[in-house]
């Protein structure tokens, strides 16, 4: 960095904390304090995203990691507690984490997107409280369910824990930071006040979920878990429905000797052509470290997609040792890359928005382990094709855990694309009078004004395109076997 430019990144600085103070200075009492403490930890990260000019890696320094920095899932599977332990003892050592910040915007649902319904009435909440409740009961253990909670979903998420009062698990909530975005041109905040409506509904943003560490530290929840005997958190998206506790990975972090605990387990499996954008593990200066495609140079975009060097994604499954997160946080030792993610707001103004991802912190941690998962526990529902899947007989319900049907031959899950008209949640209900059987199905596209009448049945390849203009009504038990359905309704073998 030159002189000039070490003067600029002063003057920058020195007008963010600035403009920040006045930001404070527009609250009173809590709301004050509160920003005050988020505000600290955005202008660490502001001070790193000066210092970082293009790709955060060097291209040079990527390998693979070593072999036995990914152990097979089947390994650890074997591997169980000492003869005699209950595995109420393990359990009583962990708490859950899900990361309850989004909203179901891009599903067209209001609220926070935990509280969508997605299989027989239960939301995604009611499955991961549902999955607890059942370790509890079955092993007589106390695991407490924390929820991770933003500014957009913290009130609404509240009000409904209030119908899991007598549920057999505890439920504890924090809120992440509130971070102030960004004018892309003059990289100083476009909020004019703390207030979250008006003019500054669009000026904040919660930064990714790499503020997990901070945000947990700064709510006393870290602490008090730590008093309470716990010793890991199993953190997961909760829209997620593959990320259940596994008594084998549990197992095998209890079972280690104290001075070579394995402090963070990272759960990868194997990627698939719609993997190709997923973060991944490589191994950089001597440390596991994980690559997200944000920090690839452009010419090695490739590369990075390619299945052949990196075999494996990360599914943001995460074991992570509590007295760990404490000791980075209380040295302040925890290195966690930026993503700097452009946004366009609605009256057109370029912003950026500061982020970090959770997984990134891999790399500070001791004895950081890769497991390679099977694909099972990777079932994120981000779009109404995954929330076909999902609802579909393809899986069976049982205390809040999704299992592939024994009938379906092939264990990989179909690829499903419906199109723009199925986007809400809303839309794509009323399309279907029922889900259909999709037990022998391998992939579906749909386009266009199409609806399926009861008990239809899909098989092999199923291509169905409503042109512009056109509707198609699929009939009410039939069965589509290898068949592309045009606009006019004719039925072709595929």
């Amino acid at each position: 960095m030159t002189e000039f430019q070490e003067k600029m990144r002063q003057q920058l600085e020195s007008s963010m904390h600035t403009e920040l103070e006045k930001l404070v200075g527009t609250a009173k009492g809590n709301d004050a304090k509160v920003a005050q403490k988020d505000f600290e930890g955005f202008k660490r990260l502001f001070h790193q995203f000066l210092q970082v000019k293009g790709p955060s890696v060097d291209w040079a320094k990527i390998h693979r990691p070593p072999e036995d920095s990914i152990q097979p899932y089947e390994v650890i599977s074997t591997h169980g507690l000492p003869a005699g332990v209950p595995e109420s003892v393990a359990l009583n050592k962990l708490a859950v984490v899900k990361l309850n910040g989004g909203l179901g915007t891009s599903m067209g649902c209001k609220g926070p997107k935990s509280i969508i319904s997605v299989r027989s009435e239960n939301t995604f909440l009611d499955l991961a409280v549902q999955q607890i409740e059942h370790l509890n009961k079955t092993y007589n253990a106390d695991v407490p369910l924390v929820l991770m909670n933003s500014f957009n979903t913290d009130e609404d998420t509240k009000k409904i824990l209030q119908k899991y009062t007598h549920h057999r698990v505890k439920i504890h909530t924090f809120n992440q930071s509130r971070y102030p975005r960004i004018n892309k041109e003059s990289l100083l905040p476009i909020a004019t006040n703390l207030g979250l409506t008006g003019e500054n509904a669009e000026a904040w943003y919660p930064p990714g979920h790499g503020d997990i560490y901070a945000s947990f530290h700064n709510s006393g929840l870290l602490d008090q878990l730590i008093a309470e005997g716990k010793e890991y958190i199993f953190v997961s998206n909760i829209d997620n429905l593959g990320a259940t506790v596994d008594l084998h990975i549990l197992n095998h972090l209890i079972a280690q000797p104290a001075d070579k605990r394995c402090e963070f387990v990272m759960e990868v499996t194997d990627k698939t052509r719609a993997d190709v954008k997923g973060g991944t593990l490589t191994q950089y200066d001597g440390k596991l470290r994980l690559l997200e495609i944000a920090q690839v140079p452009k010419a090695h975009v490739d590369e990075f997609k390619s299945v052949t060097k990196f075999k494996i994604f990360n599914t943001n499954n995460l074991w992570i040792s509590l007295p760990a997160i404490k000791r980075l946080q209380d040295q302040n030792a925890l290195d966690l890359e930026i993503i700097a993610n452009p946004k366009t707001l609605d009256g057109g103004l370029n912003v950026i928005q500061l982020e970090t991802a959770v997984g990134a912190a891999i790399k500070s941690f001791d004895n950081a382990l890769g497991i390679n998962v099977p694909r099972s526990r990777f079932l994120p529902v981000k779009t109404s094709s995954d929330l076909l899947l999902v609802m579909s007989n393809l899986y069976s319900l049982d205390a809040g855990s999704l299992t592939m049907s024994p009938k379906r031959e092939f264990r990989t899950t179909p690829h499903v694309k419906l199109g723009s008209s199925f986007t809400k949640v809303q839309d794509y209900l009323k399309r279907f009078e029922s889900i259909p059987d999709m037990l022998e199905l391998d992939h579906l596209t749909v386009s266009g004004d199409v609806t399926f009448g009861k008990q239809v049945t899909l098989k092999g390849t199923v291509i169905i395109i409503a042109n512009h203009g056109d509707r198609i009504d699929i009939p009410a038990g039939a069965m589509l076997e290898n068949k592309i359905v045009s606009g006019n309704l004719r039925i072709l073998d595929h």
